[in-house]
């Protein structure tokens, strides 16, 4: 873990690993929180890094993080959003033949991870999020979408992830669901934060 001083008030943690950009992320808000660091206003995680925003003494505070010991997130730890979800996809065809396995099973496969919320970015409201095991990985595809559905459930690499709003992407899209991701007259107007619990649910499912 490597802190840099990026700004007059800003600190950037790099790690190595989505599971600990998630501890880090867990064990900064709650330092916040308990008022140990100060007057930070914004704690942003990214793919390996989490930058604080608004930081007194950021020498100092990067001094301290190099000495912590962060604690492994629990399983079980962060709020649960469950999101109902057609198993339609366009491309769920081709997910179950790389994984072995019949269409129907998808949903099962799927349905039986516990995903979380690693960050967000790309567009209002998307989360990327992480708990996909490594056999079931899918690579990007080859020639992206010019417009990709809303609420189409998609994957890549390490990383699932349903789109707020049409647009372009290059996931593999496996399923599509009516929740609403993005509302601004919601409270919060995003489904997903960083730290969210995420379990797909079939749609009409017992």
């Amino acid at each position: 873990m490597r802190a840099l001083v990026v700004g007059r008030d800003a600190l950037l943690v790099e790690v190595d690993t989505a599971g600990e950009v998630a501890a880090l992320h867990a064990e900064l808000l709650r330092r916040r929180d308990a008022g140990e660091l100060g007057g930070v206003r914004e704690v942003v995680p990214a793919a390996r890094t989490v930058l604080l925003d608004g930081v007194r003494e950021p020498r100092a505070l990067a001094a301290r993080i190099a000495g912590w010991k962060v604690p492994p997130l629990a399983e079980a730890e962060g709020p649960l959003v469950t999101v109902p979800v057609r198993y339609d996809g366009p491309d769920l065809a081709e997910a179950a033949a790389a994984w072995g396995v019949a269409e129907r099973e998808v949903a099962e496969l799927v349905g039986g991870i516990v995903f979380r919320v690693a960050f967000c970015g790309f567009a209002p409201g998307f989360g990327y999020l992480t708990g996909l095991p490594e056999r079931l990985w899918l690579p990007r595809r080859a020639t992206p979408r010019t417009a990709v559905p809303a609420g189409s459930l998609a994957l890549a690499g390490e990383y699932a992830g349903v789109y707020p709003r049409s647009s372009p992407g290059g996931w593999q899209l496996i399923g599509s669901t009516d929740a609403v991701l993005w509302d601004p007259a919601r409270e919060p107007a995003a489904l997903f934060a960083p730290g969210v619990r995420v379990r797909f649910e079939e749609a009409g499912a017992a």
